[in-house]
């Protein structure tokens, strides 16, 4: 029997390569003098460069946290962006349960993901991916390229431009298209955003302050305070004396006093908004993957009220005391309250710090 031999076509030989690839000496060509056949083939994977990720990651230290914590940790691994919980970080007093670290994280994971898809990536993730790591909290999964539409590209725009505004409002309703385009973002997430009408806004209010007493009156609660507003040359975290905001004349509105250990002797009194908008977020259960959503869902809210040129401020007193939480907490209708929103206009807001990029994030090859 005669066995025929075909030579292959020449395009078979060349599939994928350039013209200078194929004439290029390669690795191994040395070790066959005389070859029969010369195949040069190339394979071309899209894959984001490692500054783009980086960028991305960068952008994601941009969420808000409670006392600027900032408890996150990010790892490159080729395509995929892993997102940690750093435990290190979390409030003891105010957050035993690490609820509030969560949301923290979840804020992070929802800025990562838009700045990933306004780059031009749609990604999947997945959340608590390894039960034998819990402070693995997702998995960002690039997925495949794709121009990104308006609404993301504005939206990320709003990433850097977002703070937490403690200075008083204007005395002006928020539009209820505006109304509307908050509901709905958080909607997107899985969570419901409530703006309470003026009898539940009043109650909410009075809740705020009462909750604020008890947390006052704690020993542990002021020593964790002042660690995290402890000015400090060069400090990366924490409250610093410019985002503290002036004191509420009237005693009205229960934002945390983040000038309480730490005086400012500058620092003014000044009439705050006396119809303030408040809106409540709430998840449909109170576990940790339920405490991710509402930090994806409250980084969604915000980010599109600043691209409204709204003015927000996060107040989560009412809801760090157990007492008071159960009674925004309405379990019958299967709602947790997670985070109180005040939305309003206002004047800009001072930066806070961030740690170092070199601080959060590992690379696969580290």
């Amino acid at each position: 029997m005669t066995a025929t031999v075909h030579p292959l076509p020449g395009r078979w030989l060349t599939w994928g390569a350039t013209a200078g690839e194929v004439a290029a000496t390669l690795p191994g060509d040395d070790l066959l003098a005389d070859p029969d056949i010369v195949s040069t083939r190339a394979v071309t994977i899209d894959a984001p460069p490692d500054n783009v990720l980086a960028r991305c990651v960068a952008a994601a230290t941009l969420a808000p946290s409670l006392h600027n914590s900032q408890p996150w940790r990010f790892r490159i691994t080729g395509r995929e962006v892993r997102v940690y919980a750093d435990h290190s970080r979390r409030l003891d007093a105010l957050d035993p349960s690490g609820r509030e670290l969560l949301i923290s994280v979840g804020a992070a994971l929802f800025t990562l993901r838009l700045a990933l898809r306004a780059q031009g990536w749609r990604t999947t993730y997945l959340l608590f991916p390894e039960p034998d790591s819990p402070d693995l909290v997702a998995r960002v999964l690039l997925d495949r390229e794709a121009a990104p539409p308006e609404t993301v590209t504005t939206l990320a725009e709003a990433i850097a431009r977002r703070h937490t505004n403690r200075w008083p409002f204007a005395d002006s309703a928020v539009p209820a298209d505006a109304v509307e385009e908050l509901t709905l973002a958080a909607r997107d997430q899985g969570t419901a955003l409530t703006i309470a009408g003026p009898v539940t806004r009043n109650a909410i209010l009075g809740l705020g302050h009462q909750a604020e007493r008890r947390l006052r009156a704690s020993g542990r609660y002021r020593g964790e305070l002042g660690r995290w507003t402890r000015p400090a040359p060069g400090r990366h975290d924490g409250v610093p004396a410019a985002a503290i905001g002036p004191g509420d004349a009237l005693d009205r509105m229960p934002i945390r006093d983040f000038g309480l250990v730490h005086p400012q002797p500058w620092r003014t009194s000044e009439l705050f908004e006396a119809h303030p908008t408040i809106a409540v977020l709430a998840t449909l259960g109170d576990g940790p993957n339920d405490w991710v959503r509402a930090g994806q869902a409250l980084q969604h809210v915000l980010l599109a009220a600043t691209r409204l040129r709204l003015a927000t401020t996060p107040i989560s007193q009412p809801l760090e005391v157990p007492s008071v939480r159960d009674l925004l907490t309405d379990t019958a209708a299967g709602r947790w309250a997670q985070m109180i929103i005040r939305i309003g206009y206002g004047p800009q807001a001072a930066v806070t710090p961030r740690r170092p990029l070199s601080e959060v994030l590992e690379r696969n090859d580290q």
